[in-house]
């Protein structure tokens, strides 16, 4: 399959054009891409971009595609206002900070939510939906907090004690706004992402969401079957 790859500033200086056709396999990712582009972007961080909107490395590409790759911008690196991402990886704070890194911040808070007390934890994510609910969430606490950028990671799979399951890291002018941004993401990926956790050979939600109620299949004042007591 044939994508078009939008490059710009250093880049497109690189490559000698502002736009390379790149033949890939079907069910190729962004990754792939990013492969055969690497004499182009070595030793720059990138932001990408799929059809207009911002897409991480394992987005699948389809023929026709537009893939932007976006340098770093004057007076400071490539963020994405909105970055969200769910893994089986370990969580890089230090990464996750640098997303969100601005050239308008004056602050940038982090937090990390770690397994303590048992050997491991056991998480399992509704992918599709949780990275959709993530997103939500920053992108509402950019906007309620004015934040400049903001970036939410969570685990999934087995996390060892005292590593990290959930990261969050959001920049701002002042330090109030970036401080209350950060906690209204954390408090809502707990309250509303569809990731649970294994404990003690139970699965859990932290903080079960609210399940709708039919008046057809269930009788008033009953919950459905498995879902949690408020």
């Amino acid at each position: 399959m044939d994508v078009r790859v939008k490059l710009f500033a250093g880049l497109r200086e690189r490559a000698g054009a502002d736009e390379l056709p790149l033949t890939l396999p079907d069910g190729a990712r962004v990754a792939d891409a990013l492969a055969r582009l690497s004499d182009v972007t070595a030793g720059v961080s990138v932001v990408m971009a799929v059809n207009q909107e911002f897409a991480d490395a394992s987005v699948v590409l389809h023929a026709g595609d537009e893939l932007a790759l976006i340098p770093p911008v004057s007076g400071g690196a490539a963020t994405e206002p909105a970055y969200v991402r769910i893994t089986d990886e370990p969580l890089a704070l230090d990464a996750l900070a640098e997303r969100v890194r601005d050239p308008r911040a004056g602050a940038i808070v982090t937090f990390t939510g770690v397994t303590r007390e048992v050997s491991h934890l056991d998480y399992e994510a509704y992918l599709p939906m949780a990275e959709r609910q993530l997103r939500e969430i920053v992108q509402a606490a950019i906007e309620r907090h004015g934040l400049c950028a903001a970036a939410a990671e969570h685990r999934i799979g087995t996390v060892p004690l005292s590593e990290a399951s959930v990261a969050v890291a959001a920049s701002a002018p002042h330090r109030g706004q970036a401080f209350d941004g950060a906690r209204e993401i954390i408090d809502e990926i707990k309250a509303r992402a569809p990731i649970w956790k294994r404990e003690a050979g139970t699965w859990i939600h932290p903080n079960p969401p609210a399940v709708p109620r039919t008046t057809t299949s269930h009788r008033s004042g009953t919950r459905p079957p498995g879902a949690e007591p408020g």
